[in-house]
This record gives C-alpha cells, structure tokens and sequence, in this order.
C-alpha cells in the first residue's frame, strides 16, 4: 500500500473516533501530530491501528458499530428539540417504540412516532439489519426518561436526556458587578485550624465576607478527596476521585458527636490536636500529612461513639443516597489502608468485579462503613457552610472548582476504569506560558466507554459537587470539547486533540445545574477555538477573563468596557503569581530558576516589564493610578480596572487582599516547588490566620475598592 494510502486511511480512522491529528497552537501556526502519535492515541481508545491490515478493519468495525445497537446507548437533546432516533432490527421485523418519563418529571409513558425514512439495510454480521426512524416528541420535560423498544429482535433501552437550551442567571447576576473572594480553602487557617483551612473555616469566612465586605460568593479550590492515607498528594486538582469530599477539611469538634464522648475519649481528641493546632501560625509549608494524621486518629474516636437514633437514621439514608458509588469508594479508602497504594496491589484487587475485592468487602466491612461515615460528616459541614453563607446574605455563597481528572491511580480510575482510558494522560500543548507543553498524569475519559454508560458516572459526580453549591467553575472548560491526550511514554509536545459530544456533556451540565439552582462558570483560557465561546455563552454557561490575558492585538490592554459581560473577571488565577509577585516579574524569575523557559531569560523578562508598563500606562490614561505609586495602590487600581468592567462576576484573589506574593502552584512543576502548600500570608511571608483577616488594613482597603 502506497505510504499516502496508509497515511489518509489511518487519517480517516482517527477522524471516526474524533481524534484531530492538526490542530492550530498558540503561535497561530498549524501543528500536525505524527502517525505513531496517532497510532498510540487510538491504541489508548482501544483501536489497534498497529498495520494497514489493522487500519482496515477497524475501519469496517466502526462504520458498522452504530447497527448492531437497537438503539443508540444514549439520546441527549435540548428542550423543544425534534430528534429522531434510528432502531435497528433484524430487516422487516416489526418494532414497537415508548418513552418512560422521569419520576421527578411526573412519570408516565408517551408514545413515539415513526417517520418516514428510507434507509438501505445493511449485512452486519451475517444478518441483514433494517433502519426504522423514530421522532421524539417536541414537548418533554427536562429530565432523565427512558426510550424503549420491543419487538421479534428488539428488547432493548436506552436513557433519553432533555437539557435546558439555556441557563438563566439569578435576578441579583444579570445587572453584573456581584464579587466575591477566591481563597485557596487549605492554606485559609484559623486558630482553631488543625494545621489546613477546614469547612468551619470556610463557614466563618462566608459569614464574614457577607457582613463585612458585602461579598457574594466564595471561589474555594477544588475540595476533592485525596489519598485516605499518608502520603497525601498537595494538588487539589490531582485528586483520587471528583466526586466525594476531601475528609482533611472536617472539623473535628463540629462533628455532633464529639460533645458527647467520655472524659477519656475527650482527652483523646485533644491529644491528637495538640502537635498540629499551633501549625497555623507556622510560616513553612503547609503539611497535610501531619495534619490529616491527627485529624485520622481523632476521627477514628469519634466514629466509635454511636450515633443517637436520628442520627443514624439520616446517615443510613445519606449511604442509600449515594449508593454504590460510594460503597466502591469507601471500599477503595479501605483496601489502599489495608493494602497500601494500589502500585503494589495483585492483579485481582485491582478488578473492583473480582472475588477477591468481594471478599474484601465483607472483611473490611467496618472500615468501609468508617469511610462512608467521614463522607457524611464532610457533606453535613459542607451544607452547614454554604447555609451560613446563603443566610449571611451572599448572591451564591460557595462556588465550587471542578477539576479536569483525577489521579492515574486513585479511587475513580478504579471504580470507573471501564469509562477511562488508562493508555493516555491529559495534558495542553505548548502555549506563551508553558512552553514544553503539559501532562497532568489524568487519565481521560474514553469518550464512547462514557457514552455506552449513558453519562452516568458524569452525571453522578455531578449532583454530588453541585448538592451544596451557588455556582461551579469548571477548570479546563475546553475539556467538554476536546482533550489533548499525551500517550504513555510520549512527551507532553507528542500528543493529539480527542473531542468529545460536546452536546451532551455541555447539556447534561446544564440540567444538572439547573436542578440545583447554581451558576457555572467556564474556565475558557489559553487556546479555545472562538466558536466554543459563542456555544457556551448560548447555553448559559459563563466565561472567564483574567485582566493579565486580556490584550489587543498590538499587545495593549483591553479597555474594560470591552470585557465580555456574561464572565468572572479577574486579575490573576491560581496558576500565576498574585499580583504583587507578577508585578515584581516572579513568574519569570520562578520558571527561570527552575528551567522552564525556552527562551532567553532577558527575553522574556523584557516581554513580562513591557507588559507591565503597558498596563500601569493604560491605568494612569484613566485616572487610576498616580506617577509614584506603592505596590498597594497598584493592586488596588488593577482591581478598579476590574470593577470597571461589565462582567456579572468579578473575583478577588485572597492572596491579593494581603499581599502575597508566593505562587500557590508552578504548572510544569512537581516536587520542584511547594505547589498548593502556601499558607495565606503577607508580603514578607508571615502569616495571615482568619483571625486577623477582617481587620487587615490592607485586606479591607482592598475590600473597600471593589465595593465602591
């Protein structure tokens, strides 16, 4: 076969399972993967591309994939949508087609219309298989219902979603400049902190945003579980699942029972705070270990105090809730304390349908009712805060960060290994910030495993983050579109794009949202294609314009007028320095030290003065900023710039309010830095507990510019 046969037939191939060999990068320039990176993107979708031979028949396989279904695996459209639906029986049979509505719907069976489609039949496997067309009905309700089929060769369903066409934002949104504070939860401490920011923290910081600063919303860091135990990993957005919350954020003496243990127990307790209640002043990094190993032990007291009958009755029904997957990740926390990390577990452990696992199960059936009981408590402190919040007085209280993915080898891709491709890792390409590109370790979804299981693992962590949230934020929003996927054993620059079903991923969101009453936020920065931007904001979701980013062509600042409305705006993100570090060229010295640039550190210490000084030049044309200014005033006028902006959100980083100027993360970087260890401190380093927050002069002027 001809070498140009060979390349446009694995080409076609890619294209069939939506990967995108080419693609534009931030250059503006066009980049085309190698075959062999396309060979192993499809190798990790579980299409053995390996030969021309190969190519071929899995060319034959996927055009004939969609007729051997009865129906598809799933059907998503949007309110008022008309959608038909091909069944696929054995040619000439006849087939009887109903819908099943949503109990939350009102429930009910609605008929289904054929319609008139010629369609050839087609031999898939020996038999010879017909095409009959079905139209949905234009009028059903949002929710989750059913289609069916049945007939001589069809006894099949399938879960039929309807989306809301458009998020509305809330009254108090839609006239903008509703802000609101952005903390990085774990590095927020109290005195009463166990060495981390925890949920009560969280609580008294809502109640304090609200009635001091007249603040609407609280941007916390994804509060995702990590490891059950030591080592903990640091990153928020690298957690073991995005479903359940991260037990080291419990407040030990919130827990009810906690008032009612013995005088012996108590001292317990109060022995295992004593080493790390001190830790909140300490200006080193923050140790989650330390912290989560005296919180562990606490807890373990307090677990064995028995709950009073109400109690009991409201976790029992909390575990029904939930269902099985929390058992599999309560499961999973068990098995990693039993077994160690799973690296070092058999080859049956890590099948979750083994016997062993089974087995398992019911030998550590006290550990797993422990594991589920701290996901309780968590949730219950978690609705605690986001009431104080909303009753204070905030817009939307506690906006949520959704990750990207989770750990290679945490609970999800465990528990969801068969919807996860493990050949390959999420990652971005090279972009002005990370010039060698990026693997972040996640494994992906395999976009038609999670078809095939009909969204339900996405729409189950979902509801589960949304259950006690205003609004969510999703990092990496472009990651509903397309992923850049890094093949094992490829560096982060050798990947490729896989899209995804957009429509369904952006829809299942939006119906999710919709039924708990929040707002979402998009993270659209770095490479987007433009027509994402304009598809989000048509379905309601919001965008995010960060003012470093925001640049004309010639280089200048976007004046503010010209921001986009339907966004959070802000001055920095979690993966810059606050800004009086990137005003001090920190991120150019940090990537400096650590061999990240690939170009002359001059050059791109000239680019980063130049951008600054563009900046302060645009702020004294507008009257923000005088000819001598401290690093104070300028944080502030970058912040009257923001303010200055139509955008309905405007976020304000705490680290900012103080004066930091440490990053909390260098992406590119592992253990080279104390990535998401920071604690909130000012500009020499020492700490700022919530404590002294409130009446930090600095914090309040601040506070004052974005409420003027």
């Amino acid at each position: 076969m001809p070498e140009t046969t060979r390349h446009e037939d694995l080409w076609r191939l890619a294209a069939a399972y939506d990967v995108v060999p080419r693609y534009q990068g931030h250059d503006g320039d066009e980049h085309e993967a190698s075959d062999e990176t396309v060979v192993r993107v499809l190798a990790a979708l579980g299409v053995d591309a390996s030969s021309p031979e190969r190519v071929e028949l899995a060319l034959a396989h996927v055009e004939n994939m969609p007729w051997r279904r009865v129906l598809p695996p799933v059907v998503v459209l949007r309110e008022g949508a008309a959608v038909q639906v091909p069944v696929h029986v054995t040619h000439g049979d006849p087939v009887d087609v109903w819908l099943e509505l949503d109990a939350e719907a009102g429930g009910g069976r609605r008929e289904v219309t054929q319609v008139d489609v010629v369609v050839e039949p087609r031999t898939v496997d020996g038999r010879l298989v017909g095409r009959a067309t079905f139209e949905l009905p234009t009028d059903l309700p949002l929710g989750w219902h059913e289609i069916r089929a049945d007939g001589p060769s069809a006894h099949a369903h399938s879960p039929v979603v309807v989306t809301p066409h458009r998020l509305e934002l809330p009254e108090r949104l839609r006239e903008g400049g509703v802000w609101g504070l952005m903390p990085q939860l774990y590095s927020v401490r109290s005195r009463r902190s166990w060495g981390v920011g925890d949920l009560a923290d969280l609580a008294e910081l809502g109640w304090l945003a609200a009635h001091r600063w007249k603040a609407d919303f609280l941007l916390v860091n994804p509060l995702h579980a990590a490891e059950p135990v030591e080592p903990l990993t640091p990153s928020p957005y690298l957690p073991t699942t995005r479903r359940f919350v991260n037990p080291l954020y419990v407040r030990v003496e919130d827990v009810p029972e906690t008032a009612y243990l013995s005088a012996a127990d108590r001292a317990l307790v109060e022995w295992a705070a004593e080493p790390v209640l001190g830790l909140a002043a300490e200006p080193g990094p923050i140790d989650r270990d330390v912290a989560w190993a005296a919180k562990r032990a606490a807890l373990e007291v307090v677990h064995a105090h028995p709950l009073a009958p109400a109690r009991q009755a409201a976790f029992d029904a909390y575990v029904e809730e939930e269902g099985e997957g929390l058992r599999e990740f309560a499961l999973w926390c068990a098995l990693v304390e039993r077994h160690g990390p799973p690296a070092g577990w058999s080859d049956e452990l890590h099948d979750p349908l083994s016997d062993a696992v089974a087995a398992a199960a019911v030998e550590l059936a006290d550990r797993v009712a422990f594991w589920s009981w701290l996901q309780w408590v968590a949730d219950e402190q978690l609705e605690h805060a986001q009431r104080v919040a909303r009753d204070s007085g905030m817009a939307l209280g506690i906006m949520h960060d959704l990750a990207v993915g989770v750990h290679p080898e945490g609970a999800d891709a465990w528990a969801l290994r068969d919807v996860l491709a493990t050949g390959a890792s999420v990652g971005a390409p090279p972009d002005m910030y990370n010039q060698q590109g990026q693997d972040w370790s996640q494994p992906p979804w395999h976009p038609d495993a999670l078809a095939r299981a009909a969204y339900r693992p996405y729409r189950d962590m979902l509801r589960t983050v949304l259950r006690h949230a205003g609004a969510i934020r999703i990092d990496h929003v472009i990651g509903l579109f397309r992923l850049w996927w890094v093949p094992v054993g490829n560096g982060a620059k050798d990947g490729a794009y896989v899209r995804y079903d957009h429509e369904a991923l952006v829809g299942i969101l939006a119906l999710e949202a919709h039924r708990a009453g929040a707002v979402v936020i998009g993270e659209d920065l770095g490479t987007v294609e433009p027509w994402v931007r304009d598809y989000l904001d048509d379905r309601g979701i919001l965008g995010t314009s960060v003012l470093w980013f925001e640049q004309e062509h010639d280089g200048r600042p976007r004046p503010p007028e010209s921001y986009r409305h339907r966004a959070l705006a802000t001055v920095t993100t979690h993966d810059l320095p606050p800004t009086a570090g990137y005003l001090a060229g920190e991120h150019v010295a940090l990537r400096d030290r650590l061999g990240l640039l690939t170009e002359p550190v001059a050059t791109v210490r000239a680019h980063a003065a130049a951008e600054r000084e563009r900046m302060l030049d645009a702020l004294r044309e507008r009257g923000l900023l005088g000819h001598d200014p401290s690093e104070r005033e300028i944080v502030e006028a970058l912040h009257r710039w923001v303010r200055a902006t139509p955008a309905v959100l405007l976020g304000v980083s705490l680290a900012d309010a103080v004066g930091e100027r440490r990053a909390q993360n260098q992406p590119g970087t592992d253990q080279e830095y104390p990535n998401w260890k920071v604690p909130l401190a000012d500009g020499t380093g020492r700490p700022v507990l919530l404590d002294d927050l409130f009446t930090h002069a600095r914090a309040q002027s601040l506070a004052d510019a974005m409420g003027s």
